[in-house]
């Protein structure tokens, strides 16, 4: 046991591990530094797509009042162009097969 406290007194020892507490010290702060900034990008990203997703649904309200307004003031060519897309896709069902 002696031996091991005479290892531990060396200057050599201490000189090393003072170099290794200063090491794990600035290491802890670059890690807390860069967790910091993640964070914050994360932040960012997830208030900038919940804009992004609020902006999206409003140009579909927008779009799809248009659509409505506009199928409403225009039956006939409403039903013709339901007519048309409709024979598309059985034609693309049939040459499918």
């Amino acid at each position: 046991m002696d031996d091991i406290a005479a290892h531990t007194e060396s200057p050599l020892t201490d000189k090393a591990t003072s170099a290794a507490h200063i090491a794990v010290d600035s290491l802890s702060s670059k890690a807390a530094t860069a967790e910091q900034s993640i964070r914050h990008s994360a932040s960012s990203s997830a208030e900038s797509l919940t804009e992004k997703q609020k902006i999206a649904r409003g140009k579909l309200s927008e779009y799809t009042g248009k659509t409505r307004q506009l199928a409403a003031e225009n039956p006939l060519a409403t039903a013709g162009i339901a007519f048309a897309a409709g024979m598309l896709v059985t034609a693309l069902f049939r040459s499918s097969k």
